[in-house]
């Protein structure tokens, strides 16, 4: 019992230290602890260049590089119809023939009548070289022979009017007319569209003028073919701007071998305007 009254003042002193120490040490460790949780991790990304175009966005119309409708020249009826709707035709091909009887008669008879003329001719030159024929009468023959010949120019002009050919290469329409119609001038017989290049024409604001030029690449969208894009280039720009929408009409063409593109599309174009080269981070 002495022993351990002895051992109380000591034991009593060195709680008392551990618990000093303890007290003295625990901000620091409450601190320690605060600066971890706030601690936020960093990653460290690569940057790059990267170029990023600025482009003008434009509606426009597609139309046939060459595009006519054919008609007749004169009032007849249709003997012969060469082709189907839709058909692709080629430069002076015929597609329609009107009656032509009256004219081929009479080529025939204008015909017979030069011949007779020019052997007349033969003759009387023949006399003439003899004194046997007057220079007159050798003139009025000559005279005769080129006037047969200028009616079978123009009786071979008013045959070729009743004939309907391509004047160029394309694809034909709708077939407006049937054999035995009777067409007259004006009278729509098809359509013929060359599609093998597509024109379309747009509308830029003028703001956007120093930026284009003949050449300028552009690219072009359908709601036919949802995310194809079809490339051509400017070939045209207008020589005014529009007073009223402050705009500039161009034009560009885009190669349409597999006649995907129709006239009278809707087109969404895009033309690039410049190219930025700009530093980039990666999203993630």
């Amino acid at each position: 019992m002495a022993l351990g009254k002895k051992l109380s003042p000591l034991l009593l002193g060195l709680v008392l230290l551990v618990g000093l120490l303890a007290f003295l040490n625990w901000p620091q460790e409450q601190a320690g602890q605060t600066m971890t949780k706030k601690l936020t991790p960093v990653k460290v990304y690569e940057v790059s260049n990267k170029l990023f175009p600025v482009t003008i966005d434009a509606l426009g119309t597609a139309t046939a590089n060459e595009s006519v409708t054919l008609t007749a020249q004169v009032a007849d009826t249709v003997t012969r119809v060469l082709f189907d709707d839709g058909d692709k035709v080629e430069a002076g091909q015929l597609l329609v023939q009107l009656n032509n009887k009256e004219e081929v008669a009479r080529v025939a008879q204008l015909q017979v009548s030069l011949e007779e003329a020019k052997r007349q001719l033969s003759r009387i030159k023949n006399l003439a070289s003899t004194s046997a024929a007057s220079e007159q009468l050798l003139d009025e023959q000559q005279a005769l022979v080129k006037s047969l010949e200028a009616q079978i120019a123009v009786a071979n002009a008013q045959l070729d009017d009743l004939q309907i050919k391509a004047p160029f290469n394309g694809r034909l329409g709708i077939r407006r007319v049937s054999v035995g119609s009777l067409v007259r001038p004006a009278d729509e017989i098809t359509t013929l569209d060359d599609i093998s290049v597509i024109k379309v024409d747009f509308n830029v604001a003028e703001n956007h003028l120093a930026s284009m030029a003949i050449g300028q690449k552009v690219t072009a969208t359908s709601v036919a073919y949802p995310g194809r894009e079809f490339s051509g280039e400017i070939v045209a720009m207008d020589s005014r701007i529009d007073p009223v929408t402050r705009s500039i009409l161009s034009r560009a063409v885009i190669n349409n071998p597999e006649a995907e593109l129709r006239p009278g599309m809707l087109m969404q174009v895009t033309i690039e305007k410049q190219v930025l080269d700009t530093l980039v981070i990666p999203e993630e």
